[in-house]
């Protein structure tokens, strides 16, 4: 494989992918530089959002495709924002302050980050590479940090003390559940390639 498509528009995913997928010695497009829409998500599960979103760039683009399906999901809130996390409530200042509203008063913090990454090898792959990773951690009382995206600055991870938008890129990917998961997948690929 030489070169493969993003499936993502998020710009805060394509940078940590891109990142995390330098070592490999593939071109590396996003579906925005070939003009590619993004796909509908309207499945309840992350692997079949990233299936679909993988198989649509695939299709459009001709390429090798990676996508990526990712939320926080929250114990005390029934897995909630989970698929929904990038939609919650329309951006990630909003959506921070709706699960801040939701958690009001909860005493049970726990949650997780969850990544799960596709790889078609082309659109007819019939066993596409499949990873995924948790990263445990807890909901922050209050937000703290500028790094990252998304959730992160509510991401709290109790053994480090910090959230993690007060984690530096490497520590963060070292740790987080698209590192781990990309890992996972980078593994499977060696493996295939021998």
């Amino acid at each position: 494989m030489q070169k493969l498509v993003l499936a993502s528009n998020n710009p805060g995913k394509l940078h940590e992918l891109k990142f995390l997928l330098q070592p490999l010695d593939i071109a590396v497009l996003t579906q925005g530089e070939l003009d590619i829409v993004e796909a509908e998500e309207p499945h309840s599960t992350f692997i079949e959002n990233a299936l679909a979103k993988a198989r649509h760039a695939s299709r459009l683009s001709g390429l090798p495709a990676l996508a990526d399906d990712s939320g926080i999901c929250v114990t005390a809130l029934n897995g909630a924002p989970g698929v929904l996390s990038a939609r919650y409530a329309g951006d990630d200042e909003r959506n921070n302050q709706k699960l801040l509203q939701a958690m009001h008063g909860i005493p049970d913090r726990r949650a997780h980050y969850y990544c799960v990454l596709v790889l078609l090898r082309h659109i007819d792959d019939p066993q596409p590479l499949i990873a995924e990773a948790e990263w445990h951690g807890e909901i922050a009382l209050q937000p703290g940090g500028t790094g990252g995206f998304g959730y992160d600055p509510l991401f709290y991870l109790p053994e480090l003390g910090k959230t993690s938008a007060q984690l530096d890129r490497d520590q963060k990917h070292a740790i987080s559940h698209r590192g781990k998961a990309l890992r996972v997948l980078l593994e499977k690929l060696r493996d295939e390639t021998g």
